[in-house]
């Protein structure tokens, strides 16, 4: 277990990889002996300061949910982290690359929550219940530590959330069956990825009642309103500056962003 200090150095590392967009050192290399308590800490300090700085906490993020995303992270567990309304963004959105470290992206779905949850024993019929609407979504992940990270790093640096784009049609969760719903995901005019929402945990519904679960012991409450991303079901899609990323939802329709 780290001391507060060491867990405040780390903290003020990733702030100022937030600040700069340049890497910073992992946590996990800086202090060895780190454990995972100490990396939800030091994401929850992160949180506080950009919350002070003016951010808002819209929902959390769950990541690592999928075989694809796990093989591809070299991790074999879910994570979770805080989404702020500065990461939210417009369908066709373009963002300045300069504005990340080493941005990816990645199609995902999105849980909008009409009804609190709370853990434990929080299972599948309940998360159904309690959302409003679910979103196709891009999310922007960006590493802002480097390689190779760790589970202890991810977590500190808030599962690398760096912005979320909502679009495509919204609907109610017994509208479709969850499972089945697929994604073409292309980068300019290629297909680089493709798969279906089954592959988060058998259902994506089962990342937001882990995470409704994860929180119990903390006395958090998923919060009427909240968004929940429930994790990608393909291995991320690097961008590039000047490159157009679509994720193509079929009947739910599509979400872009562009990096300019």
């Amino acid at each position: 277990m780290l001391s507060e200090e060491q867990r405040q150095r780390a903290k003020e590392s990733l702030l100022e990889s937030h600040r700069t967009k340049v890497q910073g050192q992992r946590p996990s290399e800086m202090f060895p002996e780190i454990e995972i308590a100490d990396s939800y800490a030091i994401s929850s300090g992160v949180a506080q300061a950009l919350v002070a700085q003016g951010a808002r906490i819209i929902g959390h993020k769950v990541g690592l949910t999928s075989k694809a995303m796990q093989a591809a992270s070299k991790i074999d567990e879910p994570d979770y982290g805080y989404l702020f309304d500065t990461l939210l963004l417009n369908d066709g959105a373009k963002v300045r690359f300069e504005d990340f470290c080493v941005p990816r992206v990645e199609p995902e779905l999105t849980f909008i929550l009409k009804e609190p949850l709370k853990g434990p024993d929080v299972g599948l019929v309940d998360v159904l219940r309690a959302t409003e609407y679910v979103v196709p979504s891009i999310e922007i992940i960006d590493a802002r530590v480097t390689e190779p990270r760790r589970i202890y790093d991810t977590v500190a640096d808030n599962g690398a959330a760096a912005g979320i784009i909502l679009g495509g049609r919204p609907v109610r969760p017994d509208d479709v069956d969850l499972r089945w719903v697929g994604a073409i995901f292309h980068r300019n005019s290629e297909i680089e990825e493709t798969g279906i929402a089954a592959g988060v945990l058998g259902h994506p519904a089962m990342a937001v009642a882990w995470l409704a679960n994860k929180l119990a012991p903390f006395g958090t409450t998923l919060e009427p309103g909240h968004m929940v991303l429930s994790g990608s079901f393909t291995r991320p899609v690097w961008a590039a500056k000047g490159d157009t990323l679509n994720a193509d939802f079929g009947l739910l329709g599509s979400v872009s962003v562009q990096f300019t």
